[in-house]
């Protein structure tokens, strides 16, 4: 059973964006990895400008440290810690 975040976009890969592992990021989005297996979102870069989420990534950067290895921005923490912030973004 699935649900759906409104402002946030799960990466999908095409063929051809696979093997190239280039996937395009709209314009007014930002691309997270979440999780040990480095789960890639898109979210709108207004998040970054929420306290809340500025806190969560603080908290981040404490607990795990500040690489970025994928491109985009790392966040190892879990999925549903990563997901109960934003949900609550979303309602913004």
């Amino acid at each position: 059973m699935g649900f759906r975040l409104p402002g946030i976009r799960k990466a999908s890969f095409g063929a051809n964006q696979a093997s190239s592992k280039v996937v395009d990021v709209p314009k007014g989005y930002l691309a997270v990895y979440v999780g040990e297996k480095m789960k890639r979102f898109v979210i709108p870069i207004s998040y970054l400008n929420q306290p809340s989420f500025q806190d969560f990534l603080n908290q981040a950067e404490e607990e795990f440290g500040y690489e970025h290895p994928m491109g985009g921005l790392t966040i190892p923490c879990k999925e549903d810690e990563f997901l109960n912030v934003t949900s609550h973004l979303s309602d913004l």
